[in-house]
């Protein structure tokens, strides 16, 4: 070994951008709750869709993206770029590209912000934007990379602590999710078709869509857990050995278990069957976590009593070894037969989503704002009063949620004595849960108004202190360190105290999973049947079906019958893995708040979808669907129909260069029939409006099934 280094070095922690990165968090925190809340209110009351701009369908989208990278994700980089100084002891790598990456981001919120409400989605779940906002969201995160590991490299701290590797994990495999499910045709600037079809973009899709709750919303906080949850409780980690076993064992598992969201679909069974196995082992490294945050409070609770950041680490610590529980639970198939596509899914989401990661955004934020602008917090009392008023609203959310959807589950599969549905219309087991829709929204109010106390707390604090900028700071250089062979050394350190290391090991242990279950999905032909009746979309129904994602219908509506008795009574035949191999991007949905229209075809006259759309009450008394009355006035743009083929057409849909140039005739006579049929039954609307192209989809949707039948 060398002899100790007394060369000090004096250098200084840059909070202002810090300080940005909260700022916008706390702000994003009350625009998505409150759009949480709007869309709560929505459920109940269908007054509450004001404009074709904020309905549920298209807003829903917002909220979630506003939450998750909005509120979360300005609160992690601000988290992170707080701690990872102060443990690398070492200002961040570059001002300039920490400046790229907060302006970068807000940019990236405000083009969501814009899109989303105007109905620009590729409806996949929490990876809805658009692909220029996509390429921007991957150079944006490449730039946070550089800099994190930029100031890796400068550090002046041998070991890399616990938490940088929940940061470099984060890096690398959100870097890797993002950009393999977000491969897409583009069509225009404003329009692309997924990459994938049907059954295998259900699977990239929910391989991103677990994973993003993995690595966006579960590694980063347990990063941050790690750093915050000693400093505060000024206590060392309860258990390093457990930290490392926590760490490996973690990124390894969680990349498998994706496919347990598609428990019972057209999926392959052996990839179902995967992903359940993961989800059980998940149990063990996740309460690993759990465990080794909760005990590291080993004789600090008196400090838990009087400090309420502590109090939201724990209930946040609390709530993410629920929510990992339950996970698990979930994907054992008994129990989600019952569960999915019910309220008992955002019930589970939501534990973790306020618990975890808001209630751990707080305690971060209540952490460095004082440190930065040295001072106390203005109000203890506001602080305990945010506390307070946050776990009642996680409560009131959460516990109607969960009643909403056993009942939901139970009234779904219910018989009579004499073999048929008890509830044979979907409406009656809708307006059962009704009540619990009020007490949600009676929860998120409560969690907001925590919310703004917190912000107004933070703000004021802010306002009576003033900001470190640069913070002064000091420590002896790195030098380099020769480890002689057969040294006291374990093997792990070789990787943990270097970070190209630590990121190639973490990708290598994060990649496998992912490759061994999708790979085979594209490449064994066997895992996706076709079926010969089963024909590409005409030039309408494929513009309906475009309409059908821009209003966000899927948000509220599954096309996947599951091979149950009362699924197939109710809907119609299961549905089928090759019935999807022309649909970019898939459409199976994750819950139902209206029915299954796997099986909608044929099932109604063309009049009961126009009235239906226009005022869905008279076709369904007591429907908590809003009307859709724009898509009766407003006309049909075709001027992309040819582009949108080709797309198609580059994608494996077997349209010929005849169909594409005729397209737009093709459409065009598929319109004047159902504008002709429509006008027997006297009801007036031209060809040309969006209505009658979303009509041409619906009466599409699972006919090719029944066309091979006969």
């Amino acid at each position: 070994m060398s002899a100790i280094n007394t060369n000090v070095e004096h250098f200084e922690y840059d909070n202002t951008i810090v300080r940005n990165f909260a700022l916008a968090s706390i702000i994003f925190a009350i625009v998505g709750l409150l759009v949480g809340l709007l869309i709560a209110t929505q459920l109940f009351l269908p007054a509450a869709n004001i404009t074709q701009y904020f309905t549920f369908g298209r807003i829903r989208a917002l909220h979630t993206n506003a939450v998750i990278f909005a509120f979360v994700g300005n609160a992690i980089f601000a988290g992170i770029y707080y701690s990872l100084q102060r443990l690398c002891k070492a200002r961040l790598y570059s001002d300039l590209l920490s400046k790229i990456h907060f302006w970068g981001w807000q940019l990236i919120i405000l083009s969501a912000a814009i899109t989303l409400p105007l109905g620009l989605s590729t409806s996949k779940e929490y990876a809805e934007l658009e692909w220029p906002i996509d390429i921007a969201i991957a150079l944006i995160w490449v730039i946070f990379g550089i800099n994190m590991f930029g100031t890796i490299f400068k550090r002046r701290e041998r070991h890399l602590y616990v938490a940088i590797w929940f940061y470099i994990a984060t890096f690398v495999t959100v870097a890797m999710l993002h950009i393999v499910n977000s491969l897409a045709i583009p069509v225009s600037l404003t329009k692309s078709y997924s990459l994938y079809a049907g059954v295998q973009d259900a699977l990239v899709q929910w391989w991103y869509g677990h994973n993003a709750v993995a690595f966006f919303l579960t590694t980063p906080f347990l990063g941050l857990m790690y750093y915050y949850l000693p400093k505060m409780a000024n206590r060392p980690v309860y258990s390093y050995k457990l930290s490392i076993l926590h760490f490996w064992s973690l990124i390894f598992l969680y990349i498998w278990a994706g496919p347990h969201h598609l428990l019972y679909t057209s999926l392959p069974d052996w990839a179902q069957s995967l992903g359940t196995v993961f989800s059980i082992m998940l149990i063990a490294p996740s309460w690993g976590g759990m465990i080794n945050g909760l005990l590291t409070l080993r004789g600090a609770w008196d400090k838990v009593r009087e400090d309420p950041r502590l109090k939201m680490m724990v209930v946040g610590v609390t709530a993410y070894g629920m929510a990992t529980f339950e996970g698990p639970m979930l994907s054992l198939k008994n129990i989600n037969a019952i569960a999915h596509y019910t309220d008992w899914i955002p019930a589970h989401v939501h534990v973790g989503a306020l618990g975890w990661n808001g209630f751990l955004s707080f305690a971060v934020m209540y952490y460095i704002v004082p440190k930065m602008y040295g001072n106390e917090m203005f109000s203890k009392k506001l602080m305990n009063a945010h506390f307070w008023l946050g776990t009642l609203g996680i409560l009131f959310w959460a516990v109607p949620m969960y009643i909403s959807g056993f009942t939901q589950g139970m009234m779904w599969k219910e018989f009579t004595a004499e073999g048929n549905l008890k509830y044979g219309s979907f409406l009656e087991t809708t307006l059962q849960v009704i009540p619990m829709y009020y007490l949600r929204a009676l929860g998120g109010l409560f969690y907001l108004s925590g919310a703004l106390i917190g912000a107004y707390n933070i703000f004021k604090t802010m306002l009576v202190g003033k900001l470190i900028a640069n913070e002064a700071a000091q420590a002896p250089a790195l030098e380099k360190v020769f480890i002689a062979e057969g040294s006291d050394s374990h093997w792990h350190k070789w990787v943990e105290r270097k970070p190209l290391q630590m990121l190639f090991w973490s990708f290598v242990v994060v990649a496998i999973g992912g490759m061994i279950e999708i790979i085979p999905t594209f490449m064994v032909q066997s895992n996706v049947p076709t079926i010969a009746s089963v024909q590409p979309y005409t030039p309408l129904e494929l513009q309906g079906r475009d309409l059908y994602i821009r209003e966000g219908c899927v948000s509220c509506h599954s096309q996947m019958i599951r091979p149950f008795r009362s699924e197939t009574e109710r809907y119609g035949e299961y549905s089928k893995a090759g019935e999807f191999v022309y649909d970019h991007p898939f459409l199976w949905g994750s819950k139902r708040t209206g029915p299954d229209l796997h099986r909608e075809g044929g099932k109604y006259p063309d009049s009961w979808h126009y009235h239906h759309m226009r005022d869905p009450t008279s076709m369904s008394p007591g429907s908590i669907m809003p009307p859709y009355e724009w898509l009766l006035e407003q006309k049909l743009n075709v001027s992309n129909t040819q582009d949108k083929l080709r797309a198609m057409k580059t994608l494996g849909v077997p349209y010929d260069d005849y169909a594409i140039k005729n397209a737009n005739i093709d459409l065009a006579e598929q319109a004047k029939a159902i504008s002709d049929n429509l006008a027997k039954e006297k009801i007036k609307v031209a060809p040309d409006k969006e209505i009658v192209a979303l009509i041409a989809y619906l009466q599409r949707l699972g006919t090719d099934i029944k066309k091979g039948q006969q």
